[in-house]
């Protein structure tokens, strides 16, 4: 040993004890912690997915194989193809609204005193399951306007700048001097003269729907150069009461009916009945034939029709909207806090107005954020479910089609399970570049 050392050659250091460690060996302990992890794993996600991608390539029986034919028919059946279609409109629309609806929101209420108020209620339907919003908004779009409040907005702006009909169901009763006119609209059977007096009689309008400016009846009387005249709703409760086409005491003039003087074929001169249903024209009437225009039987306005083939998936997308713009608000306003304040004053100081820096300064910056927000919206609209099944009635129920709704009614109603594996396949094909992309970007955040 010390010959060694002294010829220049280093002795070898003792070797040193390996360590052990205090729960054992590591990989041992390591397999026990994710075991109940892996086997969960396993039986929930990766044994589903493999027998879904085994099964789409089976017939309906199970017992032969089938190929491609079910993927095949992804592309060829109608209504899967109107589901495939329908989920392109979810996926560009309603992640990008949400999005841009959280982004407004989190930007305006960062400075107002009642912000945090504001934003609790905006993330409320976050609180509230699918099912339970279905239920609300298939209420909220019903045709009624007296149910539905979409309708009962809607019919309420129509009607403050297009006032609808008081007399949608009115008609000449037996008798009448006022016979159709084509059109909806009612004529007398002869003309008038100056100085003569005209009653136009009508029924069909029940008692208590009439307006409620509508006062007691009044028989026209006479006037020298003017023809005057009466319409009025020509009956009264209780049988065998009333005389027809006169006048009685509890009969109620129609007010704001519209009558027009026509006289070979023009309209000479218009009148509108006062509340007593009296009316009076000039001479220019003088042998003319007198006309109820269709406009005072037009049915009222009902609304649209938010549950139609026409708007049943923008319907149902904002109810999403409505849903989601809550959680688009909360991750854009956290990353808003943690944005640097003398970015935004320097800017403002250089002159830059509060547009400019929202657009050259919040949103690059925020843009991380936004990319979060609208990735996972787009995987959350991918798998949207109970919304259509739940609000869009079975008349349209085809036309708000989607694929997971689709996968549904092809594996139970349809009792198509090849086909619907192959959905399920396609579903998860299309989901797999969204989270590769967000995965991706992750990591690059993460690198900086």
């Amino acid at each position: 040993m010390a010959a060694d050392t002294a010829a220049g050659v280093k002795a070898p250091a003792p070797a040193s004890p390996k360590r052990k460690s205090v729960t054992g060996t590591r990989r041992t302990v390591a397999a026990l912690f994710l075991l109940p992890a892996l086997v969960l794993l396993g039986a929930l996600v990766v044994y589903p997915i493999g027998y879904s991608v085994i099964r789409s390539f089976y017939d309906q029986s199970g017992d032969s194989f089938a190929g491609f034919d079910n993927y095949r028919q992804l592309f060829t059946d109608d209504g899967i193809r109107t589901a495939l279609k329908n989920n392109v409109i979810w996926v560009v629309f309603a992640p990008t609204i949400a999005t841009a609806l959280g982004l407004v929101f989190a930007v305006l209420t960062e400075k107002v005193r009642w912000g945090t108020a504001f934003k609790l209620v905006v993330f409320m339907p976050m609180a509230i399951s699918m099912l339970a919003a279905g239920i609300i908004f298939r209420l909220v779009y019903d045709q009624d306007p007296d149910k539905g409040v979409a309708n009962a907005v809607w019919v309420g702006v129509h009607d403050t700048f297009a006032q609808s009909s008081a007399f949608p169901k009115a008609h000449p009763g037996r008798e009448s001097p006022l016979q159709p006119a084509g059109g909806g609209a009612f004529i007398t059977r002869g003309t008038v003269s100056v100085g003569e007096t005209v009653s136009l009689p009508l029924v069909g309008v029940a008692p208590d729907v009439m307006p409620d400016d509508a006062k007691a009846a009044r028989a026209p009387e006479p006037e020298e150069g003017r023809i005057n005249g009466t319409t009025w709703q020509d009956f009264t409760r209780g049988k065998g009461v009333g005389t027809l086409n006169a006048i009685d005491s509890t009969e109620l003039g129609y007010a704001g009916m519209k009558i027009e003087a026509v006289k070979d074929g023009k309209v000479v001169e218009t009148a509108t009945a006062a509340d007593d249903g009296t009316f009076s024209l000039s001479a220019k009437a003088d042998g003319a034939q007198l006309r109820l225009p269709a406009e005072n039987f037009k049915e009222p306005y009902n609304g649209l029709d938010w549950l139609g083939p026409s708007l049943v998936t923008p319907a149902i997308i904002g109810s999403y909207i409505w849903m989601w713009a809550g959680f688009a608000m909360v991750l854009i306003a956290a990353g808003l806090a943690s944005m640097p304040r003398d970015l935004l004053e320097a800017a403002r100081v250089d002159g830059a107005n509060e547009w400019q820096v929202f657009r050259r300064i919040t949103v690059p910056l925020l843009a991380p954020v936004l990319a979060v927000v609208t990735v996972t919206l787009m995987i959350n609209v991918l798998k949207v479910f109970d919304l259509v099944f739940i609000i869009a009635p079975g008349s349209s129920q085809d036309d708000a089609n989607v694929l997971a709704l689709e996968l549904y009614r092809q594996g139970f109603a349809a009792d198509q399970p090849g086909i619907a594996s192959a959905i399920a396949v396609f579903l998860l094909l299309l989901v797999i570049p969204v989270m590769w992309f967000n995965i991706r970007r992750l990591r690059r955040e993460v690198r900086r």
